[in-house]
């Protein structure tokens, strides 16, 4: 599996996200409350650009004209048929039998273990040949 930086903590504040393209995928990285989760960007209902819906809370009831919202800012929902997800698993609420959305892991690492010295410049050898200069790959 292989580790893409994609963003600093401060581009992602809490009760934000931000859209990347990892490797051909646009995959959404939202901070939920300090934590962090990643979803593509796809909708398996209908294939919409599910990232760009709102984020809001989970609606329960009790009965008729009564109603609480909870987990406020954990639901995204698509754009365009309102399916709601759970951005901490990536399970749908209106299938959760059979559809979520694809998720990955996300971590936090400082800068100073991704960037690590000393850097090297991949070199090449070169030879001069009757007055021309060749690098070889």
């Amino acid at each position: 599996m292989s580790h893409h930086v994609v963003a600093t903590v401060d581009e992602i504040p809490p009760g934000t996200h931000k859209l990347v393209s990892v490797r051909g995928r646009e995959i959404g990285v939202f901070n939920v409350k300090g934590d962090y989760y990643a979803l593509l960007n796809r909708c398996p209902h209908a294939g919409a650009s599910l990232c760009r819906g709102r984020v809001g809370g989970l609606v329960v009831s009790d009965g008729p004209g009564e109603y609480e919202i909870l987990r406020e800012g954990e639901i995204l929902r698509c754009p365009w048929h309102g399916w709601e997800y759970d951005i901490r698993t990536g399970q749908s609420w209106c299938d959760p039998e059979k559809v979520n959305t694809r998720q990955y892991r996300v971590t936090i690492e400082p800068g100073a273990r991704i960037a690590k010295g000393p850097y090297i410049a991949e070199t090449f050898p070169v030879h001069v040949d009757q007055n021309y200069v060749v690098v070889e790959i």
